[in-house]
């Protein structure tokens, strides 16, 4: 099965496998790859690290060591959702939305935590694909919204526009409590938010231009 993934859903696999085999491996040497809180002036220099531009994309292809579930439940995510997207769209255009996705959730996530710092918060790090993972999920719900998909945990069979949508609104509703706040919930409201106005933006609808000829979407 692995081996008839198309070429891009199949280096993403890699990618974050190698790279998770890399932090059990060397361990703090890869903490500045991770997204961290723009620190202000009087914390960062008694914080391990401070935001950094490449953190944007770099977090999205990292996992805690100590939290494989959180690796397994992308990666299977990434399989069902991603090889048939970029069987759609082909291989340029899945790159640029799943890229966009990463750098979208971890901008949401960025505001969000730089925010709680400044407000007394402590400047934990963000890692994981679930960024880009929730942009695909948007992108399937958008594609194939009649699609019936099985949920793992409860296995409840769904139509994809209603995962997305009950997707979503969980969320929004554990980001807005503060809800398991052990989990960036705004970075994957990010992924989807970036993924919905990547799309918009390639059928040519608001809040973008006028429609454009080609429908690629």
């Amino acid at each position: 099965m692995f081996t008839n993934l198309p070429p891009v859903t199949k280096a993403l696999l890699i990618a974050n496998c190698a790279v998770f085999a890399l932090q059990l491996m060397l361990g703090p040497a890869l903490d500045p790859l991770m997204l961290w809180p723009w620190l202000p002036s009087d914390l960062a220099p008694y914080a391990p690290h401070g935001f950094m531009p490449w953190q944007l994309l770099t977090h999205g292809f990292m996992h805690s060591p100590s939290n494989i579930a959180h690796l397994l439940f992308n990666m299977l995510a990434l399989l069902m959702f991603g090889a048939q997207l970029e069987y759609a769209w082909g291989q340029r255009r899945f790159l640029t939305y799943f890229l966009v996705c990463v750098v979208g959730a971890g901008l949401c996530q960025l505001l969000v935590v730089s925010w709680g710092v400044r407000n007394g918060g402590l400047p934990f790090p963000t890692v994981g694909a679930s960024g880009g993972v929730f942009g695909l999920l948007l992108a399937y719900g958008m594609m194939f919204p009649n699609q019936r998909v099985m949920l793992l945990i409860p296995p409840v069979p769904m139509k994809a526009r209603t995962l997305v949508i009950v997707y979503g609104l969980i969320e929004l509703v554990l980001g807005v409590t503060g809800t398991r706040s052990g989990v960036a919930h705004f970075a994957h409201l990010g992924g989807m938010l970036f993924g919905w106005l990547l799309i918009r933006h390639w059928r040519g609808q608001p809040p973008f231009g006028g429609r454009r000829i080609r429908r690629v979407v």
